[in-house]
């Protein structure tokens, strides 16, 4: 695992706080936290209901929630009428569970037709974040990965559609967060922060931080965390694992190859008072043993002893 000295620290955390106050200032759309929060998304949880990974997710002791709303996932816009829009949100309220995000999973379209398609589709995600929030004026943000590629041919066209997008979402006041993926045309920091730049660094596009997918990469720990906290709306984790050339992705925690204490330092006193969400990979829940009920207790427990251990504090 990776560790830092204290200059080191103080070096990448004073560079990062003024440029993630500027954008909270500007986000109007969540109020100041005192605390990041500790979440899980029910990505981890494809065989539950909503309301039933709500229910487990609360029990097992986790702070707030990301919500999966992809077309073929049980929260999906379609699939969520208004009485279960309703009675999610009544489930967030009495559970005090904070509602962190909605995890989509779309791809910017080169021809017009299906940017347009792919338009319908986001307002539609962004309708359901306001009416999922407890408070509509405190909305989750949406966050997608960008697709597969090559950086430099995808990039202007990111430019265009990922600005429209940020355009739609603010107009419903949602921010939209965009996450690098090591498989990826998108796929480490600097490019998701160069993109927020060429839209003039507008307050309604963010990152997702995920150092699994800069892991293994020779992206050093500290040097992700400079170039992304001051963009970043949302923390996803979960660890790396490398098997010869082919790279795989397991429970956070369960590893040991990312060093989480260092993420949680580093971040607190970046400024960044997000959410510190748990996301189980594919890889790990397509497996025919997979207990969805076993991994959220496996996450919760490391990721709770990574907190104590970084002495930072966390709440809903």
């Amino acid at each position: 695992m990776l560790s830092m000295s204290r200059r080191r620290f103080l070096q990448v955390t004073g560079g990062a706080s003024a440029g993630l106050m500027a954008w909270q200032a500007l986000a109007q759309t969540a109020p100041a936290r005192s605390a990041m929060s500790l979440g899980y998304s029910t990505y981890g949880m494809k065989t539950l209901t909503t309301e039933k990974a709500l229910e487990v997710i609360h029990q097992t002791g986790f702070d707030a929630v990301e919500i999966t709303v992809r077309a073929d996932w049980d929260a999906a816009p379609a699939r969520m009428s208004a009485e279960r829009r309703a009675a999610v949100r009544d489930i967030l309220k009495k559970t005090g569970l904070r509602l962190s995000a909605l995890m989509e999973h779309l791809y910017p379209s080169e021809d017009d037709k299906g940017h347009r398609e792919s338009l319908e589709r986001l307002r539609g995600v962004y309708q359901l974040a306001r009416d999922l929030a407890p408070h509509p004026d405190q909305p989750p943000v949406v966050q997608t990965v960008l697709g597969d590629g090559d950086w430099e041919k995808k990039k202007s066209v990111y430019v265009d559609r990922v600005g429209d997008w940020a355009k739609l979402g603010q107009s419903l006041g949602v921010i939209t967060c965009v996450k690098p993926h090591r498989g990826g045309a998108m796929s480490q920091p600097s490019e998701a922060v160069w993109l927020i730049k060429q839209l003039d660094s507008t307050p309604w596009l963010r990152m997702v931080y995920d150092y699994s997918h800069y892991a293994f990469r020779n992206i050093p720990l500290l040097d992700s965390l400079r170039d992304a906290l001051p963009f970043t709306a949302h923390v996803a984790v979960k660890d790396t694992v490398q098997d010869g050339e082919r790279f795989r992705f397991v429970l956070p925690g369960e590893a040991g190859t990312i060093d989480y204490v260092t993420i949680l330092k580093t971040l607190h006193e970046g400024g960044y008072r997000g959410d510190i969400n748990c996301e189980v990979s594919g890889m790990v829940w397509s497996k025919a043993d997979y207990n969805p009920l076993d991994a959220v207790a496996v996450c919760h427990r490391n990721l709770t002893a990574a907190f104590e251990k970084a002495g930072v504090p966390h709440a809903p």
